[in-house]
């Protein structure tokens, strides 16, 4: 399809930037035209919110770099047209990741121009807005858990704590270590909250205070694994609790970049630290994470820790999830948006 070919418009959120280095958001009509290149052409039926996308729409970090620019790492819709023989019209598919709505348009609009290699087919048993729900935050919880498996970490080793816990990758992270057997302790500074991780799945609930104590080399053995999303001191007492031969999937940073530990825990209680990517991570292993989720995570659990916003929302909503008061997942209606 030529990048000339002139459609009908549609709706789509556009980051611009002043000359004073600004970023702005507006909601603006486009048209096939004003997409960039790629072998196959979406309808975008729904995308979401992540902490990267709070940082992109409100310029706090510099996610973006060039402009103007369609943000939305995530999306999922149904393919429109196809240049790519792996993907025909009509085909449900997913893409997060790949510096999608970071360095690459991405799915905050209502058609969207990408490249094959990116996409993931739909796995079969959920829906666009479930893919959605889910999104890199529920990809990324399932590509901790599969760490700490491969860590050797199993559910009658003892409990697994998980930082975050109030969060997207946090609140998938709970259910799904529930749901496989694990006992879960809940990091968490929202004492509102507690209830409803509960109600997750975790056992235990753990305010962020206490574990944001700068912690001694060691502390007492408390944990046997841990999905950690904040990073910065909360992680260095993480590893200073965790139990011998415990393994920590670290995917975080939101309580900072740096970490301040020492090599104890890894020498004398043979502790591993494991980093965990979303962005970059190898396809097939994506199309395992999928499908696991498909299968694992329990369905009726997705409208739990989900609310719905619109195009106009999402300005206001990017501060929310950067001051930490986001709870769970916040899905974007494309589909019902009018042109």
């Amino acid at each position: 399809m030529s990048r000339d070919a002139v459609s009908d418009t549609f709706r789509a959120l556009v980051l611009s930037q002043d000359d004073d280095g600004r970023t702005h958001a507006e909601v603006r009509k486009l048209s096939e035209a004003d997409l960039p290149d790629g072998d196959v052409l979406l309808d975008v039926a729904w995308s979401s919110l992540n902490y990267k996308d709070g940082l992109a729409i409100t310029g706090k970090g510099k996610v973006v770099r060039n402009f103007p620019m369609v943000p939305g790492i995530d999306l999922a819709g149904r393919v429109r047209h196809s240049e790519s023989p792996d993907y025909r019209p009509g085909d449900p598919v997913i893409l997060t990741g790949w510096g999608v709505g970071e360095r690459y348009w991405g799915g905050y609009s209502q058609r969207q121009r990408v490249r094959s290699e990116w996409l993931v087919p739909l796995p079969q048993g959920l829906s666009l807005r479930d893919a959605m729900t889910i999104g890199t935050a529920g990809l990324t919880a399932m590509l901790c858990v599969m760490t700490l498996e491969e860590a050797g970490v199993t559910p009658d080793r003892g409990k697994v704590v998980v930082t975050g816990a109030s969060g997207g990758v946090g609140s998938v992270a709970v259910t799904l270590l529930a749901r496989l057997g694990y006992e879960v302790a809940a990091v968490t500074g929202r004492p509102e909250g507690a209830e409803w991780l509960r109600g997750l799945g975790a056992s235990e609930i753990v305010s962020r205070e206490e574990m944001a104590s700068p912690p001694r080399p060691l502390e007492s053995q408390r944990w046997a694994g841990a999905v950690d999303t904040v990073g910065g001191v909360i992680l260095a007492r993480v590893l200073a609790e965790m139990g011998y031969g415990g393994a920590v999937a670290a995917c975080g940073l939101a309580g900072g970049h740096e970490l301040h530990t020492t090599v104890m825990p890894f020498i004398l209680r043979n502790v591993s630290l494991r980093g965990v990517d979303s962005v970059m991570c190898p396809r097939e292993r994506r199309i395992e994470a999928w499908h696991r989720l498909a299968r694992e995570l329990p369905h009726e659990r997705l409208s739990e820790i989900e609310q719905v916003a619109r195009l106009e929302d999402l300005p206001r909503l990017a501060e929310e999830i950067l001051a930490g008061r986001i709870r769970g997942r916040v899905v974007v209606d494309l589909e019902t948006e009018q042109a």
